[in-house]
């Protein structure tokens, strides 16, 4: 029922330094694309004043998160799985102190790239965070040659796919209501980018 996957073992340690930096001490925080559930488990037995709410699009993902969950220190604090597609508006929660997707846009159209950041300008509490990590082009160009494989092998298997412009998605959070406020660069020349709602 546990899925594990191995990068997620191994980002979590430099996602959450970020996290630690930027997050609230208190609050609820919206996993999107919560996946094995690995995440959700480790970030909130390391941050203790956030509940963590973890979602998926696809239901066979959530026994995973929630087995994840469940044997977390912080289980107490871990919402069970969430079945949430992105592109179904508005999102049914209440409104929530931060958004995290790892991951994501590039493994689904860009719709669900438009979806989520129009999702969390409507789910975000004013002043509430959005921080998505994962690949980004800069400025239409990649970071890395690998970075450009990874990208012509997701096209090859999904022509919807690829890795984004992190200038496109940027134009999407403005218009959600959501303004830029630091670029990570992170580990295997990932990105961790994170915007603040607008009062």
């Amino acid at each position: 029922m546990k899925r594990d996957y191995p990068a997620t073992s191994r980002n979590k340690g430099p996602i959450l330094d970020v996290l630690r930096r930027w997050l609230p001490p208190e609050g609820v925080v919206l996993e999107i694309a919560s996946g094995s559930g690995q995440h959700a488990s480790w970030f909130a037995s390391q941050m203790p004043g956030l509940t963590w709410q973890p979602s998926d699009a696809d239901a066979a993902c959530l026994p995973s998160i929630d087995a994840w969950g469940q044997e977390s220190d912080a289980a107490h604090r871990i919402r069970p799985a969430l079945h949430l597609d992105v592109a179904a508006l508005p999102w049914p929660l209440q409104p929530v102190d931060a958004v995290f997707c790892a991951n994501m846009i590039h493994i689904a159209p860009w719709t669900a790239a438009q979806a989520l950041a129009q999702g969390a300008g409507l789910a975000l509490r004013a002043q509430g965070l959005l921080v998505l990590y994962g690949p980004f082009k800069i400025d239409g160009r990649h970071t890395a040659p690998s970075n450009q494989d990874f990208d012509d092998d997701l096209r090859r298997r999904n022509p919807l796919w690829g890795v984004r412009d992190l200038a496109d998605f940027g134009a999407l959070a403005q218009q959600a209501g959501l303004d830029h406020v630091e670029t990570v660069p992170m580990p295997a020349n990932n990105l961790c980018v994170i915007w603040r709602k607008r009062p």
